[in-house]
């Protein structure tokens, strides 16, 4: 690695500035002070952070987790205002099966998952009795017509894997679609059924949290899905976090703003000019996060990291929670809002169908979703209000609302990532790479499983392991044959499974 060359050998270390010489000093006199148990700072309280802190607590480490937000869990966010569990942030599990490494935790919990499909496509089956399409006046679209643009929607999926095998070039599934559609006018909609093609391309793009004309046609569909389907977590997601989080030290309130990096440790400053150190650090803030260079790493990152960092696309998915005193809406687990463009559509998630309370959850991505949130909380409400109350002209006043800006969040920047137009397949790899004694972990740092909570927590557990055999082998006692991954991974137990 281009900054690591020198590293594992004190004797080369050429220090660079009279800084690098004062942080040389500082970790090894604090360090001095400390015990000789291996040490580890992990920086950022999501999923990914929570589960490295937990393992390399059990495998027996100092480890402090600093959080910049007030709460664990990071675009995990369970909100209980209502009364109930409602999250604002991940709320499903994709992928219900044996194989996804969460099942042993969630079963162990009794967490009931509600099956919103059986399809293990990225785009969820076209299960009519699962939704209920309308148009602008209030008509409800026939589903005999539903299914045959649902029918035509996956054609013209394949017709642009067609266009894919054949160009070398990558371009996006927009343009892929425009060709598409030159090629076989036949597969080019009108009127009510290009509406409802339009309503497809809006789930598409609520999947990826962003706009068709920025997702890549080489790597849209490229995701190992897991099978069994996709849960919605009934009781949210907070669970799990505070299962994992038990008995850790951990520092709320804690925003990082400068890692140093030393081939004998780590110092990390916070906001408040704090600074805590250690033999290593997993860095696992969100990608939105280092994009924004919200934290100063020194010595900078390699440029091979810093260019992961910029090539990777970051998303946005905001939900408006609507809480209502009466159920007024058919039972069905979404209401589709058709229109001339995918910007124009609208989906709610029926979380009555779910779990018996009822809200209903306006979901938005891409382009619409940052224009929301340029909006006030009230103006965000009542825009998704009046979305409602076209396509059900009964539609009662919400008496509770939750609005996510995971946007503008500045401990996220974004939700999740996704794979931008024309940019290289190594860069979740490169991601995911550790830097000297700093290791990487998130949902963006997943190879297989980017975006999903599955994903973000198997990549925490990877950094622990990397992390504990780098500062081991360091201190010369490194155990080959123990591992910090095997505790959950070694249960087995069913998850539980509903469908009303």
């Amino acid at each position: 690695m281009e900054s690591g060359d020198s590293s594992d050998n004190p004797q080369l270390l050429k220090v660079r500035d009279a800084d690098n010489v004062a942080l040389y000093h500082s970790i090894a006199e604090r360090k001095q002070e400390k015990s000789t148990t291996p040490s580890v700072i992990v920086i950022g309280g999501g999923i990914a952070g929570v589960a490295a802190a937990r393992a390399l607590h059990n495998a027996s480490f100092q480890v402090v987790l600093l959080e910049s937000r007030d709460r664990l869990g990071g675009r995990i966010h369970t909100d209980y205002s209502f009364g109930f569990p409602v999250d604002l942030g991940a709320s499903w599990l994709h992928g219900v099966c044996s194989q996804n490494p969460l099942a042993p935790l969630i079963g162990r919990l009794g967490l009931p998952l509600y099956c919103t499909s059986g399809d293990n496509s990225l785009l969820y089956d076209h299960d009519l009795e699962s939704y209920a399409l309308y148009d602008m006046d209030g008509n409800q679209v026939p589903q005999q017509l539903v299914a045959e643009v649902g029918n035509t929607f996956e054609n013209i999926l394949k017709e642009a894997d067609k266009v894919r095998q054949e160009s070398s070039e990558d371009i996006s599934i927009l343009h892929a679609f425009s060709i598409v559609f030159k090629r076989k006018p036949d597969l080019r909609l009108q009127g009510l059924a290009h509406m409802v093609l339009q309503w497809y391309l809006c789930r598409m793009e609520g999947w990826f949290s962003a706009d068709a004309d920025k997702i890549s046609l080489k790597c849209w569909d490229q995701e190992k899905v897991l099978p069994g389907g996709h849960g919605l977590m009934v009781r949210g997601y907070l669970p799990i976090i505070n299962t994992l989080a038990k008995g850790l030290d951990i520092r709320l309130g804690h925003r990082v703003t400068r890692i140093g990096r030393h081939y004998n440790g780590v110092e990390v400053t916070v906001e408040d000019g704090s600074t805590f150190v250690a033999d290593a650090a997993v860095v696992a803030v969100p990608l939105g996060v280092l994009k924004a260079k919200s934290i100063e790493f020194e010595p900078k990152l390699p440029d091979w990291k810093e260019e992961a960092i910029a090539d990777i696309g970051v998303g946005v998915l905001n939900k408006i929670v609507l809480h209502f005193d009466k159920v007024f809406w058919p039972n069905v687990e979404y209401l589709g809002v058709i229109a001339e463009t995918s910007y124009e559509c609208s989906y709610f998630l029926n979380l009555h169908k779910a779990t018996g309370h009822s809200v209903l959850v306006y979901m938005s991505a891409g382009q619409l979703a940052n224009d929301i949130e340029k909006m006030s909380d009230e103006a965000a409400v009542s825009f998704a209000y009046k979305q409602l109350k076209k396509i059900l002209s009964d539609a009662s006043l919400p008496i509770q609302y939750l609005v996510s800006h995971w946007g503008t969040d500045i401990n996220s920047f974004g939700s999740y990532s996704y794979d931008i137009v024309g940019k290289p397949d190594d860069l979740y790899e490169k991601l995911s790479s550790p830097v000297d004694n700093l290791f990487f972990a998130g949902e963006a740092t997943s190879t297989n499983h980017a975006g999903s909570v599955h994903g973000a927590f198997s990549t925490g557990l990877m950094a622990a392991e990397d992390c504990r055999m780098r500062v081991l082998e360091h201190y010369g006692v490194l155990n080959l044959f123990q591992s910090v991954m095997n505790e959950e991974a070694s249960v087995s137990v069913p998850l539980l499974m509903s469908r009303m």
